[in-house]
């Protein structure tokens, strides 16, 4: 079992992600955006791969690391957060943590309470994912929809291996 597993972890991450986002979009976020940048935001150096990239030093400093093993590929991984993404959201709303509006497509942000949640959040997991996080967005956000989908598409290409020179 991982952490991904847990709905009040995923919940949480969702949490963060939506309050990162509160500034640059403040009529909130649509389902697919959300699920885009939460899984950047998790995995960001799926995205960020260039060693003189300056943000992949951030990310490193955050916690992050290229090397980390995962017996699920990052297709699977993705596809596992998608089929949970939905739920994820609804809980969020029907806890008063976040609204749905429709206006074109269903857009999510928080409530007061949502955003007081998201501040109480404060364990270094939760530092290093809205680091991460405002990173993605920061990236991303003026992408039209096919864009996001395509630059999601070329991330999930499998990162070169890193072995150590004694192996």
């Amino acid at each position: 079992m991982t952490p991904d597993d847990l709905a009040a972890f995923r919940c949480a991450r969702l949490l963060l992600l939506l309050d990162a986002a509160a500034a640059d979009a403040p009529e909130g976020l649509d389902a697919e955006r959300i699920g885009v940048y939460d899984f950047l935001a998790a995995h960001p150096l799926l995205l960020v791969r260039d060693e003189d990239d300056p943000d992949r030093m951030t990310l490193l400093m955050a916690g992050f690391d290229g090397r980390a093993v995962s017996y699920a590929s990052a297709g699977h991984r993705l596809a596992t957060a998608q089929q949970r993404l939905a739920r994820d959201l609804s809980v969020l709303v029907g806890e008063g943590l976040a609204t749905a509006a429709a206006s074109g497509r269903v857009r999510y942000r928080l409530t007061d309470e949502g955003r007081r949640r998201a501040s109480a959040l404060t364990a270094t997991y939760a530092r290093s994912y809205t680091t991460a996080a405002r990173i993605i967005m920061r990236r991303l956000r003026r992408l039209s929809g096919r864009r996001l989908r395509e630059v999601l598409r070329r991330s999930l290409v499998s990162a070169p291996l890193h072995l150590p020179k004694d192996v």
